[in-house]
């Protein structure tokens, strides 16, 4: 490797949160290979890009970012979208699948559940960042547990 350059390509999966340095990634492969329900790939200052595998029936959990917009961006699964001004009235509901994007605005209550047959996947861009650099969380219960919506 030379400043940075790999003949054979980005080496995947990273075994740490790659920000706030140069980064390039097949991101459709790494969200494939994801495992986990959240895995912050790289955070800088101002954004952050995290991969999510959510299990069959279970959901991202409803949740909002005061003042952080969100981009997603589905790679395998189908999933229900919903999105609302407060946490009883998500008046905003859109079936989701494979290579779907979803913005979220700062202050929208939201939430994605896994309506499919295998783990829903897909990568999320934060702006600015949401988690703590480097953040891992193998289960949702450990998010859950990190309080880290």
């Amino acid at each position: 490797m030379y400043n940075g350059y790999n003949p054979n390509g980005p080496l995947f999966p990273p075994s740490r949160d790659c920000g706030p340095h140069p980064f390039v990634v097949n991101i459709e492969q790494a969200t494939l290979q994801n495992n986990t329900f959240r895995t912050a790939l790289w955070t800088g200052s101002h954004l952050q890009l995290t991969l999510m595998s959510i299990n069959v029936g279970d959901s991202i959990g409803l949740e909002i970012h005061p003042a952080v917009d969100q981009f997603l961006r589905i790679e395998q699964g189908q999933g229900l979208v919903m999105m609302g001004d407060s946490a009883d009235r998500l008046y905003y509901q859109q079936r989701v699948g494979d290579d779907y994007a979803i913005v979220i605005p700062a202050g929208k209550w939201h939430n994605v559940i896994n309506t499919g047959r295998v783990p829903l996947k897909l990568y999320s861009i934060y702006a600015p960042p949401q988690h703590p650099h480097g953040t891992v969380h193998t289960t949702k219960r450990d998010a859950d547990e990190h309080h880290t919506y």
